[in-house]
């Protein structure tokens, strides 16, 4: 049977103070649904509202993993992604939470998105985000009231990162928060590809990171398919 993996996207598409537009960062979404599609996975999406997602990035669409999720299936399938709400999230074997500045806006205290994410790694399933992805992480609360990501191995966008990019639109620094909750945080080289996964979770740290997420996502599935 197909392993099925549910990418789970923002509707935000302005942040900040000078509301800078912004969406799901392409190559984010883009290179690990080209992964998933490789391994023959079903994909399916949510967004958190059931509205048509934004896309950044789309400067970048001359990458053949981005132009192949423009082109084919991936972006009219994200358009039409289902409200949250009306999925049943236990059937899949992995989440993914793809980046860009829109998931700091609306995915920081999304009640229901905490709920989702708790339930699926406790379900034994594959938890997977990358760059500001991770903010779907925080305040994710156990069973036994411990946070998600304490005493894990973690990486997303950092600071160091941040300061040459958004940290005036942001509300708050990814890295410090995820830190502040227990989570053991590995910073790379600023835009270098750096992935992790500790047991069931999987993060990157930036665009270029997102391959690797997407392939460590994969390893794991398929290591429990043996």
């Amino acid at each position: 049977m197909k392993k099925k993996i549910l990418i789970i996207v923002s509707n935000a598409n302005t942040i900040g103070p000078n509301n800078r537009r912004t969406g799901t960062f392409l190559p984010e979404v883009a290179h690990p649904y080209a992964e998933f599609t490789k391994a023959d996975y079903q994909i399916d999406f949510a967004s958190l509202t059931g509205d048509t997602p934004y896309l950044d990035a789309l400067n970048l669409a001359g990458d053949p993993d981005n132009l192949a999720f423009l082109t084919g299936t991936g972006w009219a399938d994200m358009q039409k992604a289902t409200r949250l709400s009306d999925v049943d999230v236990s059937v899949y074997d992995a989440l993914f939470i793809p980046g860009g500045l829109a998931p700091m806006v609306d995915m920081p205290e999304n009640a229901l998105l905490k709920k989702v994410i708790a339930a699926t790694y406790e379900h034994n399933a594959v938890i997977g985000a990358v760059c500001h992805g991770p903010v779907s992480l925080l305040n994710v609360q156990l069973s036994d009231g411990s946070y998600l990501v304490n005493g894990k191995n973690i990486t997303s966008f950092t600071n160091e990162e941040e300061d040459n990019y958004a940290r005036a639109d942001i509300p708050f620094l990814l890295e410090s928060a995820l830190t502040s909750q227990g989570a053991i945080f590995h910073a790379a080289a600023p835009w270098s590809d750096n992935s992790i996964a500790d047991g069931r979770i999987v993060t990157g740290q930036n665009p270029a990171s997102a391959k690797g997420v997407g392939e460590k996502i994969v390893a794991l599935l398929e290591s429990e398919m043996k």
